[in-house]
């Protein structure tokens, strides 16, 4: 999978990844979010504006990357998720933990 990697000066790096977030490319996306975590960027902002799909990999993913950030004492946001992103993350009710932000500046605010 494609990814974007950019650093802010403020310290949070954001990471857009481009494609289908499903089985066959979650694991080198998950590997690129936990070696971010690992290497002291600790606070992260996936964007999901090229994300055309997720399934339950692909917010597996963000869930792990989420978790560590959080045990590393950072975090992990989602920005502008797509339609199918949204109803995914709404069903399963995980907009509850991974909540959407409209935009990255918006996800960026108040970290």
């Amino acid at each position: 999978m494609e990814c974007l990697l950019t650093p802010r000066p403020d310290g949070i790096t954001v990471v857009q990844p481009c494609g289908r977030l499903d089985l066959l490319v979650a694991a080198e996306l998950k590997h690129t979010l936990l070696d971010l975590i690992a290497s002291g960027q600790r606070r992260l902002v996936v964007d999901l504006d090229l994300v055309a799909f997720i399934d339950s990999s692909g917010l597996g993913t963000l869930i792990a990357a989420l978790k560590a950030a959080r045990l590393d004492g950072g975090d992990l946001r989602i920005a502008r998720p797509g339609q199918q992103t949204r109803v995914v993350l709404s069903l399963t009710t995980l907009d509850r933990i991974l909540r959407p932000y409209a935009s990255v500046e918006e996800a960026c605010t108040g970290y």
